[in-house]
């Protein structure tokens, strides 16, 4: 299968690392691929893949939009990964906890701005994962991490399950708001299921199981959305000529959108040749004025 340029939007199944699923994806021909943001082997949902140069809009991809997920979280237990899947650390009693005072504490999540990270996380420490530390018996200071949640809502309780969904910036651990959760009802919360059903700015109803492609591989370059399309929200901007050519030589062409007089440096786009995404571009003010400046190429 020839390289693709594009997103793919994956619907992960619980069980495989997001390592995995890239892999199968790669086998298919696809040397140069990349993510938009992983799940833990628990969780199942969207996952972004980007192929070919659709790898350079990782940092607008992440920074664009926030994250939905819905999950499932049981009373009572703790686990030195805060999830189901971790080493029980802890049973407590959870029976005196009721149905309000856990929509209380869900609806608490709108008042965060920080969380710590999990231990058994991705995140570094001098280098090093700090999963991979955490496996070797070795203790790393805790790191925390700012974040937003937009919504918070408790879907079903049956108790000591609490199903719920969440809207939340993106690099939010879920399981680090179950496990916040448990410390304050003093029972102890771990996460036993977990779905993402939106990641900026794509969600499950355009996602595609990965086992799709591996049954049947002709199917990836229709379900591949152009790199043009992966940012719907940015303008389009449409080079003539000679000034695709000065964009090629990464100099800076006159505006002519709409956008031109509303501010220096905010608005970002892409630079289109002859349909085609040919660059990123930022807005910026300049003595000959508003221009588009190159941010990243994207021809081949």
């Amino acid at each position: 299968m020839p390289q693709q340029h594009g997103v793919l939007v994956l619907n992960k199944p619980s069980g495989p690392t997001s390592a995995r699923c890239l892999t199968a994806i790669k086998r298919l021909g696809q040397k140069k691929i990349g993510h938009a943001g992983t799940l833990d082997p628990l969780a199942s949902g969207v996952l972004l893949v980007l192929l070919g140069q659709a790898t350079k809009l990782s940092g607008h991809l992440l920074s664009g939009g926030g994250k939905v997920y819905s999950g499932v979280l049981r009373l009572g237990q703790t686990t030195d990964t805060w999830d189901i899947e971790g080493q029980v650390l802890e049973e407590t009693p959870w029976q005196h906890i009721g149905v309000e005072d856990v929509r209380r504490e869900v609806a608490s999540w709108l008042d965060l701005t920080e969380q710590a990270v999990p231990s058994y996380s991705a995140a570094k420490h001098e280098g090093q994962p700090l999963y991979k530390l955490a496996r070797k018996g070795l203790e790393a200071p805790q790191k925390i991490k700012r974040m937003k949640i937009s919504q918070a809502d408790v879907l079903e309780t049956s108790l000591p399950f609490v199903s719920f969904r969440v809207a939340c910036s993106s690099g939010t651990y879920i399981r680090s708001l179950a496990h916040s959760l448990g410390m304050r009802l003093g029972c102890g919360a771990v996460l036993t299921e977990l779905t993402r059903e939106y990641s900026h700015p794509f969600g499950l109803d355009v996602a595609r199981d990965p086992a799709d492609f591996t049954a049947d591989p002709t199917l990836l370059p229709g379900c591949v959305i152009p790199v043009e399309d992966a940012l719907p929200h940015w303008p389009r901007v449409d080079l003539t000529l000679e000034e695709a050519a000065r964009v090629r030589n990464g100099i800076a062409v006159p505006c002519r959108t709409p956008q031109a007089d509303s501010g220096d440096g905010e608005d970002l786009a892409f630079l289109m040749e002859q349909g085609q995404a040919l660059a990123l571009a930022k807005r910026e003010a300049t003595a000959a004025g508003p221009c588009w400046a190159v941010l990243r190429g994207l021809w081949n």
